[in-house]
């Protein structure tokens, strides 16, 4: 297409009454997460990148980059801040990470789905206030704001979700 990596989100094969069948894609651009729509004529090739999904390990970050470990070889990988963008909130120290590497450079990340952080400021809870559905907003020990349950006070441990930074429970530890 244009030489760059693209994930395909949705593909769908379109059967017109007359004329080639076509087949709409629709595509995220690894290197800008631009989402882009594409048809491609059955005749037509598209090159398929051989991507490696391996887990690593998170190590430090500093001015080059965050740096990964392979725990199987040990060999260190620096990942790009824009690769790993709003998620690097939810990196941890040790924590296991998928990278997805194309000719040895990592393109994406993938965090576990759910972390562990403390609550370090949130509001008092107001007496008569129904615990119910009434949500308050909050300060996760990684700096991220959150919105959790009335009954939540600072220094609560609770699960957050990686993907959207949302609340689950309290933790059990």
């Amino acid at each position: 297409m244009d030489g760059r990596l693209y994930v395909v989100l949705t593909a769908q094969n379109i059967h017109p009454g007359k004329g080639t069948p076509v087949t709409q894609l629709d595509m995220r651009r690894i290197s800008d997460g631009v989402k882009v729509s594409e048809r491609y004529r059955t005749t037509e090739q598209v090159e398929r990148a051989f991507v490696e999904d391996r887990e690593h390990t998170f190590l430090y970050q500093d001015g080059e980059g965050y740096h990964f470990m392979n725990p199987e070889n040990y060999d260190q990988v620096v990942v790009p801040e824009d690769i790993i963008g709003d998620q690097k909130a939810y990196l941890q120290e040790s924590m296991a990470v998928m990278l997805s590497i194309h000719n040895g450079i990592a393109i994406a990340i993938e965090l576990p789905a759910r972390v562990t952080l403390e609550i370090t400021e949130t509001e008092p809870v107001v007496k008569g206030q129904t615990a119910s559905s009434s949500y308050k907003p909050a300060i996760l020990s990684n700096g991220a704001r959150t919105l959790v349950p009335a009954h939540i006070q600072a220094g609560t441990r609770v699960v957050i979700m990686t993907e959207d930074g949302s609340y689950v429970e309290r933790a059990k530890d």
